[in-house]
């Protein structure tokens, strides 16, 4: 309702039939979006737009940003064990298509 002068809330959904959160060290359980781009204290800006904020998040989940952890495990593997991590979320996404 805020936006612009505000970010929009962004937040990922449960993932089906496991009701698990999405696997990635910046999204928190709440599904909630870590990300200076959404965080009005940090990097946001009225000025970006819907797309700018879109393909910040995409370049998050492709990049992880391991100085800003959201949840400890997905953290924790991708700094110890990236094919670990890699595998994982390969199968969170198989289980999001069937």
């Amino acid at each position: 309702e805020d936006y612009p002068s505000k970010p929009p809330e962004c937040k990922f959904k449960l993932v089906p039939r496991t009701g698990k959160p999405l696997f990635h060290p910046n999204v928190y359980p709440s599904g909630k979006i870590c990300l200076s781009l959404l965080d009005v204290n940090k990097g946001w800006k009225p000025s970006l737009t819907i797309k700018q904020l879109l393909i910040g998040i995409q370049l998050l989940l492709d990049d992880p940003n391991n100085s800003d952890p959201a949840q400890e495990e997905p953290y924790r593997i991708y700094k110890s064990n990236k094919a670990e991590y890699e595998r994982r979320v390969k199968e969170q996404v198989a289980v999001m298509r069937d």
